[in-house]
């Protein structure tokens, strides 16, 4: 009997509170400009928190540096910036060393005709090590 009673209730309050008209083209529903603005709102949201991720992979980077000297890191990173205009250099510190590290690469195979290149002016220690790297379409890390 509950069961009955609820459901007609359901039923009935249902064709009170429907926001529809009927013509004779169809149904028209009218909807509250408000939600239009949240969607919006949500969708600006979504593309804020989420470009930071979409910017950043897996990729490779070029160690040339680990000291605990901030001058050989300084220039370290400027003998880079010299020699390899067309690559971003960059200095991480980590206690208590300096990290210069080099490049945005996608596969080890675009890092190392560099490796060649910048051991020629760093002989000692330079490396290719994953690292998460800045993805930037505009650009590409070919030598």
């Amino acid at each position: 009997m509950k069961y009955i009673i609820s459901c007609v209730l359901l039923i009935l309050s249902h064709s009170l509170f429907a926001q529809t008209q009927t013509d004779s083209n169809g149904i028209v529903v009218h909807k509250d400009p408000r939600i239009d603005m949240l969607i919006k709102k949500q969708i600006e949201i979504n593309e804020f928190t989420t470009r930071d991720a979409r910017s950043r992979v897996q990729g490779f980077r070029i160690l040339v540096l680990n000291t605990n000297d901030r001058n050989k890191a300084n220039s370290a990173k400027a003998k880079i910036y010299q020699e390899f205009p067309e690559l971003k250099a960059y200095l991480e510190w980590k206690s208590p060393y300096m990290k210069v590290k080099v490049g945005d690469f996608k596969t080890r195979n675009e890092a190392e005709p560099y490796l060649s290149a910048i051991q020629r002016f760093f002989p000692n220690g330079v490396y290719i090590i994953r690292d998460i790297i800045e993805v930037n379409p505009d650009k590409s890390g070919t030598l």
